[in-house]
Parts: C-alpha cells; structure tokens; sequence
C-alpha cells in the first residue's frame, strides 16, 4: 500500500470504510485503536464518531470490540445504551507491571505504553526521558508540547556508558574464586575507577 502512495492512516480509514459500509446485524466488529494514526483531536473524533455509528445505525446491531487507548472515550458507556467499558487487568510492582491476561468491567485510569516500550527494550535513555515528558504533561495536564522540561542528554547518556562498563566489569568477576579481601580490594577499585 505504501509503495502505491497510501499511507497507512488512508489504508487504516480505507479498512474502517469497508468495515462500516459492510456491517450487517450479523456481524463482528473488531477494531483496534482506530484514529491513532493522524493528530489525537483528529483521531479522538473520528473513533467517537464511529462508535456512535456503529451504536446508532437502525437495523446495524453488529457485536463490535473496539480497544482504544483514548481514555476519552469511556465517557460513552454514559451516552450510549449498549456501550460498556471494559480493561485488561494489571498488576503493579513499584516500576513494574504484569499484565494478567483477564478482563475486567470498568475503565483502565492508566496507560502502560512506557512499561511495555521498556520490555521491548528501547534504550534506558530514551525510556527515563518519556517519563520525564510523560509526568510533565500530568502535572501541567496539558495536550500541547510546549515548556517541556530541559534535559541534558549527554549527562544522561553518560550515567547510561558508566552503568553499562559497571555491568560488563561485575559480570566478568568469579566472585565464588575471590578472597573476600580480594572481593573488598576490587569492589574498591571498581569505586575509583567509576567515581562512585
């Protein structure tokens, strides 16, 4: 698609159409974070607009699983008589999730796309700055990216080398062949060495 010059929000909206111009009462519906792909007004408003669709068209009654991380949208479990919310359960840890794999009645109050950024294993860099960015926007509840906070990425970038020399130095260690005056003359080394 991409090569015949469609993007891939025309070929999602593309899909979408076809999926609403062909629903019948017989249908099942699935969709999955529509409207994701263009600006989040665009995208909130264009998955809004398709739920009270595919809830409001006379004779259509399709079974439809629309999973969305638009946090907006449960409001119209309200509006929509035959709408319920529904989550995927999770379990937190500190700094870490596990996914349950159940679902619940309800609506999720929190996203998890940083956790599972980090599973994925994007650079510890570029996690802790989303973080950053992610609890700025909370605490200034603001849509637009402006006066993010500052952050020196070289001093972070640095701190990141410095752990991974830290790590590849204690991984190369046979600490169950070392005297612990031997374990004490190393761990000390490993101080100056690092400036710890």
């Amino acid at each position: 698609n991409l090569s015949a010059g469609e993007s891939t929000f025309l070929v999602e909206m593309s899909e979408a159409a076809s999926i609403l111009n062909n629903a019948s009462d017989r249908s099942l519906i699935l969709l999955d974070e529509i409207g994701r792909g263009t600006a989040t007004f665009d995208g909130l408003s264009i998955a809004w607009s398709i739920i009270e669709y595919l809830h409001e068209t006379d004779g259509l009654n399709a079974r439809t699983l629309f999973a969305t991380h638009y946090h907006e949208l449960s409001s119209l479990e309200n509006l929509l008589a035959r709408v319920e919310n529904h989550y995927v359960t999770v379990k937190e840890f500190d700094d870490e999730i596990v996914f349950l794999r159940s679902i619940a009645k309800g609506t999720g109050n929190k996203s998890y796309g940083i956790h599972v950024a980090r599973m994925a294993g994007l650079p510890t860099v570029v996690i802790q700055r989303a973080l950053d960015i992610l609890n700025h926007h909370i605490d200034n509840s603001s849509t637009k990216i402006k006066g993010l906070p500052p952050t020196d990425m070289s001093t972070v970038l640095k701190s990141e080398k410095a752990q991974n020399k830290i790590r590849k130095a204690l991984n190369q260690l046979d600490v169950n062949n070392m005297t612990p005056i031997e374990a004490l003359q190393t761990l000390n080394a490993l101080k100056n060495d690092f400036n710890i």
